[in-house]
């Protein structure tokens, strides 16, 4: 077993910078930042322009005792860089306000307390559509500690899309094509084809995020996208999945529960390299928080040390990270994987908070920023991933890209 040192010396180191649209903590101190949409678990973090819903974002502090925090609201355009926009002309309010929602952790082995904000809320509305980012400070100091993306919709084009496994690279092997179209009839365009912008995601990702795209073909107030290889993507394989929910009993994916005196451990079933397809009705690297008795999931829920292996030879030209939601799908330095020589095994050791989860393992090339498939999981054309496409438009004499298309599917064989 791990000294309980060296385990806590996890939670205090930090995260590298990350790109503007990710939602990442930037200490490692901070845990579980969810972005929901109404409090729905899922949802993509979409909401209307002048609409009644709203979006809450979530974080936990395992320093435990109250810290101050303050956030400010950026407007950012399609390519996440801050808009032109002053700030009285994208929200009410002043940009510099007080985090307030806090509650302290009950009844858990490891203490920390869970942070909660809402927009819109009494201070803050928000006027205009595009993309948000949420920067959450300590107080007095002047970078983020963390950060939070949504996007606000105002929709005034349609958007339909497909996907395939028959593509332009390969007929029903590895990968998945989507096309879309755009119908923009009764909306005011000018120039359609250099006013618009697009978005397209494979499950939540942005390491691997398609943008620039141009039509193959045009019509009366439609462009159509087919045939485009910017929009074929490797197709991976289900998620893997696990519970960690009950303190002393291992459920679902996990080997065995362990208590070293101070916090509990769960020992997920040894990983294996995967060369074949396994269909599984995964939540395509989604995670909820929840634990035994579905009570107070917020602050009820403990932390376990969860212990990943993956059982293979070591991957020459690059490293493995666990990835998903669980690590804002993000190739991070604090969720790669370490090689053990004697055991030939990949192996991390990560706090995460009661629930149940799905991951993947992921390859990444040295020097390089877009995690890959094919080494660990495999890519199998009938993977049923998910696929998403924003659609900005920005005017003759604008200053900024507002969202006005939004669609998601799922690709079935």
């Amino acid at each position: 077993m791990h000294k309980t040192l060296s385990i806590l010396a996890l939670l205090f180191t930090f995260c590298a910078v990350s790109s503007a649209q990710e939602n990442i903590c930037f200490s490692s101190r901070l845990k579980t930042l969810q972005v929901k949409i109404n409090g729905e678990w899922g949802e993509p973090p979409v909401m209307l322009l002048n609409g009644s819903n709203w979006i809450e974002i979530s974080f936990d502090d395992l320093q435990a005792q109250y810290q101050r925090y303050t956030y400010s609201i950026t407007h950012c355009n399609a390519d996440w860089k801050q808009s032109d926009l002053l700030v009285s002309e994208y929200m009410t309010g002043f940009n510099d306000c007080r985090l307030d929602n806090y509650e302290p952790a009950i009844g858990t082995e490891m203490d920390y307390c869970h942070y909660t904000l809402r927009l819109p809320n009494e201070e803050n509305k928000l006027l205009v559509s595009g993309n948000y980012r949420i920067d959450i400070f300590e107080d007095g100091e002047d970078e983020p500690i963390a950060q939070a993306c949504f996007s606000i919709i105002e929709p005034h084009v349609g958007v339909e899309m497909s996907s395939s496994g028959n593509t332009d690279l390969d007929t029903y092997d590895s990968h998945q094509q989507v096309s879309f179209s755009v119908n923009y009839s009764g909306y005011q365009v000018s120039d359609p084809i250099n006013e618009f912008k697009y978005i397209v995601q494979q499950n939540r990702r942005w390491d691997n995020h398609a943008d620039g795209i141009m039509p193959s073909s045009m019509r009366i107030n439609k462009l159509i996208f087919d045939h485009n290889r910017s929009l074929i993507f490797p197709a991976g394989n289900e998620y893997r999945r696990f519970e960690i929910l009950d303190e002393y009993v291992a459920t679902m994916g996990v080997d065995r529960m362990e208590f070293d005196g101070d916090y509990y451990h769960a020992f997920i079933f040894p990983d294996e390299q995967r060369i074949n397809y396994l269909y599984d009705q995964d939540q395509d690297g989604r995670y909820i928080i929840h634990n035994d008795d579905n009570v107070a999931n917020d602050t009820q829920s403990d932390y376990f040390f969860t212990h990943f292996t993956l059982q293979m030879p070591q991957i020459p030209g690059g490293d493995v990270y666990l990835f998903g939601d669980l690590t804002g799908n993000r190739i991070d330095e604090e969720y790669k994987m370490e090689y053990n020589l004697i055991d030939h095994q990949y192996e991390l050791i990560t706090p995460l908070k009661q629930g149940t989860y799905n991951y993947m393992l992921m390859f990444v090339r040295d020097g390089e920023s877009v995690a890959l498939t094919r080494q660990a999981e495999g890519d199998f054309h009938q993977t049923e991933n998910e696929y998403y496409i924003y659609v900005y438009h920005r005017g003759v004499g604008e200053r900024y890209d507002k969202l006005v298309g939004f669609q998601k599917m799922k690709h079935k064989e």
